[in-house]
Order: C-alpha cells, then sequence, then structure tokens
C-alpha cells in the first residue's frame, strides 16, 4: 500500500502487487483532498489487503462496552454547519452582532431555518448539530429583549447598513395583522378589520421598508387599531431616531386622511399616498366632459383636490394612472359584486357587505347608477402627493408607488417562511419579544435573497443537507466537510459577498 501525491495536489491510495521486485499490478482506491478523506482511503486499501484472510478481532476499549475493530472509521456526529455558518455571517454583516447575546441570535437563525415555537427550538439546534442554550435560557432571553431594547439596536443597524449602501431616498410602510390561536380579547389582543375575514383576537403590525422591502423598523398596535392611526406615529419616531427628513414616504390608501398629509407634511416628509378610486369622477370632471372615459394604456393625468378645512385646508396634487390590464382586472371583479347583489336580491344570500346591493323600502336590489360608476372609472388609480412636477413627474410618481409590492413581500415572507402566526404568546411584552425576533430574521433573509437572487426557503433547502461530519479512526478525531454540488457552491459565493 503507497500513497502518491497527484499533480493536483491531492493524495492518491494506492495498493501494489509486486513479484519480487517487479510490479505486477497497481489497485487505485481513490483520491482524498484532505486527512479525513485519507484516513477513510487508508482503511478501505487496508480491508481489500485483508480480503480472503484471517483476521484477528481485536477491540478497541470503548466506553460503552460495545467495542469495535480496531481502526475501523466511525462517525461520532454530523451538523448542518454550512447552512448555520452562511447565516451567521449575514447576520454579523448587517451589524447584528453587536447584541451580544448568542441565545437571541440562536433564535432568530433558527427560525430562519426552521421556524418553530422557542421551547421547540432547543430540538431544531440539535438536528443542526449547533451547540444551544435550554429551553430555560430562551425563555430568559426573551426578557432581555425588551430590558435591552433589541428592536433599536437592529433597527439602527439595519439604517446603518442600508444608508452606508449610498443614502435613503424611499421608504415604503404598510399594515398587516397577526392572529391569535385564543378565543379572548384583551388590551391589545382585540378583533379587529382582517382582510382574511378571521374573527380571532389579533394584533396589528407596522412595517417600514426601504423600496426594495430590507426591512428598517417595525411596531406593534392593538388588532382594532385604525390604520390612519399607525402612520404617524411609526414616521416620526423613525425620523427621530435617525434624524431623517428628506425621504419621500410611500403608503397605500388605507392611510389617506387629510390629517395624516398634514402631519406628514410638518413633519418634513414628502408622500406619495394611493387615493380612493371613486374620486377619479370629481378630480378628472374635465376629461369626462371632454373625453368620456377613454383613456389610453398607461396614460397619466393630473389634478388638485382641496383636503382639510378651514386652517387645515390644502391644495393636493393628484396624478392619476390608466391601466389597461388593471381595467380588466376591475371589471371582472365588478361581475362578481353584480353577482352577489343579484344573489342578496333573489334571497340566496345572506346580506353583508356588499358594495352593489340598494335597500329601497326594505326591498332590496341591485343598485345599476353605481354599476355603471364603478364601470367607468374602471382601470385608474390616482395618488396622492406633495412632491412639486418638477421634482417628479406623474410617471415617476406612479412607478415610486408600484415599489409598494416589496412591503407585501416582506410580509408574506415573515407569515409564511418565517411563520410569524399564529402567535402563542399571551403578555405584550412576549409579543413584542417574538416580533423583533421575526424583525431580525426578516433582515437577515431579505439581505441573502438580494446577495444570491434566490428565495429564503431555496437557501435553506439547498444548504441544510449539506452536513459536516466528524470521524474517529483509532487515536484521532477527524473532521469531513461534505461534497458541495455547483449550485450550493454558487450560492455561497454569493452569501460571503460583502456587500452588494
Amino acid at each position: 500500500m503507497r500513497r502518491v501525491k497527484t499533480a493536483s495536489g491531492a493524495t492518491a491510495v494506492q495498493i501494489v502487487h509486486k513479484r519480487g521486485r517487479t510490479v505486477v499490478g497497481i489497485d487505485h482506491i481513490g483520491s482524498a483532498h484532505d486527512d479525513a478523506q485519507l484516513a477513510v482511503l487508508l482503511q478501505l486499501a487496508r480491508a481489500r489487503l485483508h480480503a480472503g484472510q484471517q483476521v484477528l478481532p481485536i477491540e478497541e476499549e470503548d466506553p460503552t462496552g460495545r467495542g469495535r475493530p480496531s481502526g475501523q472509521p466511525v462517525v461520532e456526529e454530523t451538523a448542518s454547519l454550512i447552512v448555520w455558518e452562511a447565516l451567521e455571517a449575514v447576520y454579523a454583516w448587517l451589524g447584528l452582532d453587536q447584541i451580544a447575546d448568542e441565545a437571541f441570535k440562536a433564535l432568530v437563525l433558527a427560525r430562519i431555518i426552521e421556524p418553530t415555537s422557542k421551547a421547540d427550538t432547543v430540538r431544531v439546534l440539535a438536528e443542526l448539530g449547533v451547540p444551544g442554550p435550554s429551553r430555560v435560557t430562551f425563555m430568559r432571553c426573551l426578557k432581555r429583549v425588551i430590558e435591552r431594547d433589541y428592536r433599536t439596536v437592529i433597527a439602527t443597524a439595519c439604517y446603518a447598513h442600508w444608508t452606508g449602501q449610498g443614502g435613503l431616498a424611499l421608504v415604503l410602510y404598510d399594515l398587516t395583522t397577526l392572529h391569535f390561536e385564543t378565543d379572548v380579547e384583551d388590551r391589545l389582543r382585540k378583533v379587529g378589520m382582517s382582510k382574511e375575514r378571521r374573527v380571532d383576537p389579533q394584533v396589528t403590525v407596522g412595517l417600514l421598508t426601504t423600496g426594495t422591502g430590507f426591512p428598517l423598523d417595525v411596531h406593534l398596535f392593538e388588532g382594532n387599531k385604525a390604520e390612519t392611526k399607525t402612520l404617524i406615529p411609526v414616521l416620526t419616531g423613525f425620523a427621530e431616531r435617525h434624524y431623517v427628513d428628506d425621504v419621500v414616504v410611500v403608503a397605500d390608501a388605507g392611510m389617506l386622511s387629510a390629517a395624516n398629509l398634514l402631519a406628514l407634511e410638518k413633519a418634513g416628509f414628502a408622500f406619495i399616498v394611493a387615493g380612493k378610486p371613486s374620486s377619479a369622477a370629481e378630480d378628472l370632471a374635465d376629461h369626462f366632459r371632454r373625453h368620456g372615459n377613454h383613456f389610453t394604456d398607461g396614460q397619466t393625468l393630473e389634478a388638485t383636490r382641496t383636503m382639510g378645512t378651514g386652517m387645515q385646508a390644502r391644495e393636493r396634487r393628484v396624478v392619476y394612472d390608466y391601466s389597461f390590464k388593471r381595467s380588466q382586472h376591475d371589471n371582472r371583479a365588478i361581475n362578481k359584486m353584480i353577482e352577489r347583489a343579484e344573489a342578496v336580491t333573489a334571497g340566496t344570500r345572506p346580506l353583508k357587505k356588499d358594495r352593489f346591493v340598494k335597500i329601497s323600502d326594505a326591498v332590496k336590489g341591485v343598485d345599476w347608477k353605481l354599476v355603471e360608476r364603478a364601470r367607468y372609472l374602471a382601470g385608474l388609480k390616482g395618488y396622492l402627493t406633495n412632491i412639486d412636477p418638477d421634482t417628479m413627474d406623474g410617471p415617476q410618481v406612479v412607478a415610486a408607488y408600484h415599489e409598494l409590492y416589496q412591503v407585501e413581500r416582506s410580509f408574506r415572507m415573515a407569515k409564511s417562511d418565517l411563520a410569524a402566526r399564529p402567535i402563542f404568546h399571551r403578555i405584550r411584552d412576549s409579543i413584542e419579544a417574538h416580533l423583533t425576533i421575526v424583525f431580525a430574521a426578516l433582515a437577515v433573509s431579505r439581505e441573502a435573497q438580494d446577495r444570491t437572487g434566490v428565495s429564503i426557503k431555496k437557501i435553506v433547502q439547498t444548504l441544510r443537507p449539506l452536513r459536516t461530519a466528524t470521524i474517529s479512526l483509532g487515536n484521532q478525531q477527524l473532521t469531513a466537510p461534505p461534497r458541495i454540488p455547483d449550485h450550493a457552491q454558487a450560492i455561497l459565493d454569493d452569501l460571503a459577498e460583502s456587500g452588494h
């Protein structure tokens, strides 16, 4: 048996057959690129040499009493260190490692890899082969999250990370709800407006992001808090923390109110907020008189609207955008609403919040005038802004608003990939701590996705199966890294970038 260095630097293990001094044959066992692989190849070579021969079953002493043949390699343990170390590097790059709390980091990274309860995170870490704290330590960590205000540290780090790449010109804001597996309401968990029509107690979460959806701040509100009441506290807090007063705020129609727009203006913010579709009839009255409801695809029109009363009244610029694709979508929605209204009229459907139902003298019917008005405005969407047209023209305003879908993508990631809901905590501090963990996990996930162009789910699915093995051979203990496929290596190379 001999070892030979190859041209590539590997070590080839061979069995050489000789007759006297003459080599009559060579069996190539394989080539090793590290000590662990070499140890395995040497053992295979020994096994082949002993094939067909009587070998004394010499046993090593084993504290378990089971024993094993001398020199046989044994896999002691395996660990998913590849995925863990890759995400750990992103966590550190974002500056989140300034939170010197290993339990918190474990909760964040484990949530990205396999979101589960805080108690079950112990099991996840054990399966990954990563040393982790006990369940009691995790519960204590939740208290530290609040006492040491980790969320402010995370928000500051996220802001510094993003502005370090070239400044911040646009922030996006939106709301979502997180429900609880309970029927009991309290001062925070309330039954409120739910897009999914749930009747469980819930909380409302406001998320502020960059134009690409990278999280900057997150806030918790009561489940029945009106949308319009959440925007100003979040933005004024953000402005005071980072001394920001020159960014454009983009929000959906749920945030639209004269008071909100005035407050944003007083705080020094420019804004783009979606308008109510029904307002188009008045705002574009001149266009409708001249051209009817004829628009070209992608056409933008400008109007002004007075909002507020008395000393609070302001003239607001309104930009309207027409999309043929949107008009098709609007008309399909109108047709469905007509069907529901007709079913209510026929008595085959109970009356709910159906848009086109008209009740006159206790008689239900379809409000065809309202239907006609809706069809007339199909395809139009308006945006209110205080940005001067010379600074941002109509198409630019529309394009900026369309970035709001990035917040929705972050919400979807938080709810599905990071399993932010349902929430099983009961006390407000525990809910706030849970949200802080999700905030940090979302920041790491968005950064990982931005670097690789691959979803966080796909990143984890690709890297988690790559397990490093610890092998004992005699008195030696070796570490054997996994073979990494090309597509996995490409992800690792992208994640290793020090920015983008």
